[in-house]
């Protein structure tokens, strides 16, 4: 599912050079694959949570996982942007410094300021709602003891969330962190659900089914151009993963394809993926440029070749790189 979500996106972010074909229509919408995206780190990250949070060093071991696997690829493309400023960002590394400050991202609060963020880095903002939500939502996992006491904090998330996307505040970024909790909130209420309650698989299969095609109808009905649109869009995925969850196992074409080939290995590099294919984009623009004049064929083209490019650089970031800092987890 990961590896779904980042070809989503990716596709997103190729959008213009798909209009005229029905592969826009389907582009057009990537940017709900960081919903999707959400959903799964809330799902995943609580459930470790609250695997462990009778474990020694619980917060150690927590925070030190989360930077080995966060920090080496954010710092990297952060080096990496500001020291080719001219390149990625203009005109200098000192100007680059007081138009996108180095400070917001090194604690991870890009997305709470409105601040200009290059394209070259403005995939962060996801990352800093992530960063944010673990740094209270750890705390709460490990001292809040019964499920009640945390359903009702997701649950006033899940609320409060998109009556604030409703209110348009003008202190509100459109990447705050108080108006994109539905997925991950969602995705972590999913864990806490699994992990409490004693429900058949076929329940918890059947459930999956409901919620994913009410959110969907909600998607393209009610919810449709409002703020709810988002919520309806996890309401939807959330159903779905639980779905797979239940059916984990079993022998489908659906399972099929996303336990192997290339899903899987898209879902292997996905972070890596994520981070650097806008800078890929732009390192790359003289192949846009040049193929401008091909038409349709040239848009397909610049297409194909950023996903083979920003491809081949993730999975080098993953072999060469990710997966080896990665071995140090077994120390936490």
């Amino acid at each position: 599912m990961r590896g779904l979500a980042i070809l989503w996106v990716v596709l997103y972010h190729c959008n213009p050079r798909l209009q005229g074909t029905w592969i826009y229509y389907i582009s057009i919408w990537g940017w709900a694959g960081v919903i999707l995206f959400f959903i799964l780190s809330g799902f995943l990250i609580t459930s470790i949570l609250l695997m462990t949070r009778d474990k020694p060093n619980y917060f150690h071991n927590f925070h030190a996982r989360r930077a080995l696997r966060i920090w080496p690829v954010y710092a990297l493309l952060l080096v990496v942007v500001y020291l080719n400023a001219p390149w990625f960002i203009g005109p200098s590394v000192t100007e680059a410094i007081k138009s996108a400050p180095w400070l917001a991202y090194i604690f991870f609060v890009q997305n709470l300021f409105h601040l200009a963020l290059p394209p070259a880095i403005g995939p962060t903002w996801a990352l800093a709602i992530e960063e944010q939500y673990y740094f209270f939502w750890a705390p709460l996992v490990r001292f809040l003891r019964h499920p009640w006491m945390l359903t009702s904090v997701l649950a006033a998330a899940l609320v409060g969330s998109p009556l604030l996307r409703q209110g348009h505040h003008s202190w509100l970024t459109p990447t705050h962190t108080l108006i994109h909790l539905d997925g991950i909130a969602l995705g972590s209420l999913l864990a806490v659900g699994m992990h409490t309650l004693p429900l058949s698989r076929r329940t918890w299969l059947w459930m999956g089914l409901v919620c994913f095609l009410l959110g969907l109808v909600a998607a393209g009905t009610v919810a449709a151009g409002t703020a709810y649109l988002d919520s309806a869009l996890a309401v939807g995925f959330a159903g779905m993963i639980l779905a797979l969850i239940a059916s984990t196992g079993a022998r489908s074409p659906v399972n099929a394809a996303l336990r192997s080939g290339p899903f899987a290995f898209y879902g292997r590099i996905s972070y890596g993926l994520y981070m650097s294919h806008i800078s890929v984009f732009i390192f790359f623009g003289w192949f846009d440029r040049g193929m401008d004049r091909y038409g349709i064929i040239g848009n397909f083209t610049v297409v194909a070749f950023r996903l083979a490019v920003s491809t081949a650089v993730a999975a080098a970031l993953w072999y060469g790189f990710e997966s080896q800092i990665l071995k140090l987890k077994r120390h936490f």
